[in-house]
């Protein structure tokens, strides 16, 4: 589809979901379980506004602008889940440094096929000033390119160490085992990007 024709089916899921319309059987079938709920719309519209920009937006300008789609992107996954649960908001800013961390890990895994086969960047335009954005899509990252995605993974390690006591303010048992299980592979894939490269090495866990 056309970035336009994605933004017209986006909006239709938009209208859908706070009752504008009933055109989209899943807007409709979540907007029906939300007010059974109690539960507020706005992390599926917060979603929506990441859809949006993926049609639109293939490049981020530096790290502000980056985790400001993640906002929209990661943290409100989070943030769902936890009101699901009926975790307190006050856990919000721990669960938005992990799920940001999560979606930062997930570009720079993934910043090869990400720029081949879709034509977006996640890795900021000011640190690939001087280097392109041609070399990834390069079978082996440049020493000046494997420099950036590590210190982009050391940044990201502030982010993994604000959201480690996250699990310990859980009420949910099972919740909060889950998340301490995501922390910990979080950790392990971080550490991975600061001396692998995701151009020719593997920074994925396998299935096991």
């Amino acid at each position: 589809a056309t970035p336009e024709e994605k933004l017209a089916l986006l909006e239709q899921m938009r209208a859908s979901l706070v009752g504008e319309s009933d055109a989209v059987r899943e807007g409709v079938a979540l907007r029906t379980i939300l007010a059974d709920r109690g539960l507020s719309p706005v992390h599926a519209l917060d979603l929506l506004e990441a859809f949006r920009r993926d049609c639109t937006k293939l490049r981020y300008q530096d790290w502000d602008e980056l985790i400001d789609y993640c906002r929209y992107s990661a943290m409100p996954v989070g943030r769902f889940v936890l009101d699901v649960h009926g975790e307190s908001q006050s856990l919000w800013p721990a669960n938005d440094a992990l799920c940001a961390a999560l979606q930062v890990i997930n570009h720079l895994q993934d910043c090869g096929k990400d720029y081949r086969e879709l034509n977006r960047v996640y890795i900021p335009q000011a640190l690939l000033a001087g280097i392109g954005i041609e070399g990834l899509a390069g079978d082996k990252a440049s020493p000046a390119l494997a420099g950036v995605i590590a210190g982009l993974a050391r940044r990201n390690a502030d982010l993994l160490a604000r959201s480690r006591p996250f699990s310990q303010g859980i009420k949910d048992s099972r919740l909060a085992l889950e998340v301490d299980l995501i922390q910990t592979l979080a950790d392990d894939l971080n550490t991975l990007l600061m001396t692998r490269d995701p151009l020719s090495q593997s920074v994925h866990h396998s299935k096991r």
